[in-house]
């Protein structure tokens, strides 16, 4: 696992926890903080020119996750009610496992070119 692999688990877990709310809060924002940090430590890889659009695409989607995760972050202080926040939250883990698998994907077509296919 990855520590991207790794941050996402530790949101996941910390939005099953029962929401106390002071507690709850700072638990959910130090694990998105982890998360921003591992995302941000998701860098670029070399990929040949016809894999370069989509790394790109890979790029933008991952700045998108960053602000959509500082929003996020400040408004778990703000809100009274968690729980449509917890709601937010819970899109955004299945948001960057998609984004988790569209790096893996990436990943797997430049191996597999590299190891060739033909006859």
């Amino acid at each position: 696992m990855t520590q991207l692999d790794h941050a996402i688990a530790g949101l996941e877990q910390a939005l099953a926890r029962p929401r106390r709310h002071q507690m709850w809060r700072w638990l959910v924002g130090h694990r998105l903080l982890a998360l921003r940090e591992a995302l941000e430590g998701e860098g670029s890889r070399a990929v040949d020119d016809w894999l370069a659009s989509r790394e790109n695409t890979l790029v933008r989607e991952r700045d998108a996750l960053l602000l959509k995760m500082d929003h996020m972050a400040g408004r778990i202080v703000e809100v009274a009610d968690v729980d449509p926040l917890r709601a937010e939250l819970q899109r955004l883990v299945r948001d960057l496992r998609r984004h988790r698998q569209r790096i893996n994907d990436l990943v797997y077509d430049t191996v597999a070119l590299d190891l060739g296919g033909s006859e």
